[in-house]
């Protein structure tokens, strides 16, 4: 009978979990302190990891990656309609809706980045063009069969549902749909234990893997179309927003309290070092729905 009721109550935990996670993730991209930091030194428009080539700076690079993964998606058009999930501040969907005059949506959980992405729409003349949902990826507000393409950039890692988000992706792709999304995860041989500072500062009990979404994706029957692993950018990207942190130090906890800044100094430092070991990896991966 004991056993049972622990049984009994695993969903309603799991439940329970998954809500505290989220609510903790909104919190802390809601928050002063990671507005202004993400918003200064990590990027401004693209909150994501880049693709560094001959010096380039941390803006310079993370729209590298963006204009990568476009170059990757054949036949965008003015009738294109393409969610970003995890948008963020909204520089990949304004940078697609201005390159191709495709319609984007943008889905994010955080109320602060949402009013940054609206504000930069309207200033760049793409409020027609691109629409701002507060939403999260798990349970995602949209009809089946809604999207040509669902584009995400280092956001499914803040999920401890990456299986769900990736179904919820398919459910609303159209038959013939791209799913292209770019995600820190860790290295498939990675050994048990050693990324646990890292899953401590982001709230994470597990990391995705290549191998991972490759078996999501392929239950769902959808059918690859590239997978691009660079690790090494992952290990490039930390350093140099560490380098950043550090050459701004005073200037940074002047908006961003300097608790948060030494914990972000810190956590920085844990994913340089596990990159370097190689239990870390970053790469694109692309996706069909047949």
């Amino acid at each position: 009978p004991q056993i049972l009721d622990v049984v009994a109550t695993w969903p309603k935990q799991t439940i329970l979990m998954q809500e505290d996670l989220l609510n903790k993730t909104k919190t802390y991209y809601d928050s002063q302190d990671a507005d202004e930091f993400y918003h200064t030194i990590w990027g401004g428009e693209d909150i994501h990891i880049g693709i560094y080539q001959d010096g380039m700076s941390i803006r310079e690079a993370s729209r590298k990656t963006v204009e990568m993964m476009a170059d990757l998606l054949p036949g965008i058009d003015t009738d294109t309609h393409l969610l970003d999930m995890g948008a963020g501040y909204g520089g990949a969907a304004r940078y697609l809706a201005q390159r191709y005059g495709c319609q984007v949506d943008c889905l994010n959980l955080s109320t602060t980045e949402n009013a940054r992405n609206e504000e930069k729409n309207k200033a760049a003349g793409l409020a027609d063009k691109v629409k701002v949902i507060e939403g999260n990826f798990e349970t995602m507000p949209f009809e089946d069969a809604s999207y040509d393409i669902v584009w995400s950039q280092d956001a499914i890692l803040h999920s401890n549902q990456k299986r769900k988000v990736i179904g919820e992706a398919h459910r609303i792709l159209k038959p013939g749909g791209i799913l292209i999304f770019s995600d820190p995860m860790q290295a498939d041989n990675c050994p048990d234990g050693v990324l646990q500072p890292v899953l401590d500062r982001i709230h994470l009990e597990e990391m995705g893997s290549v191998a991972a979404y490759k078996q999501y994706a392929d239950a769902l029957n959808m059918k690859e179309e590239r997978i691009m692993e660079l690790p090494e950018q992952l290990v490039n990207h930390y350093s140099n927003v560490l380098h950043g942190l550090n050459q701004h130090y005073e200037e940074v906890i002047q908006k961003s309290s300097q608790e948060y800044v030494d914990k972000m100094k810190a956590g920085l430092q844990h994913w340089i070092e596990a990159g370097k070991k190689g239990y870390l990896n970053w790469g694109i991966l692309i996706f069909r729905k047949k």
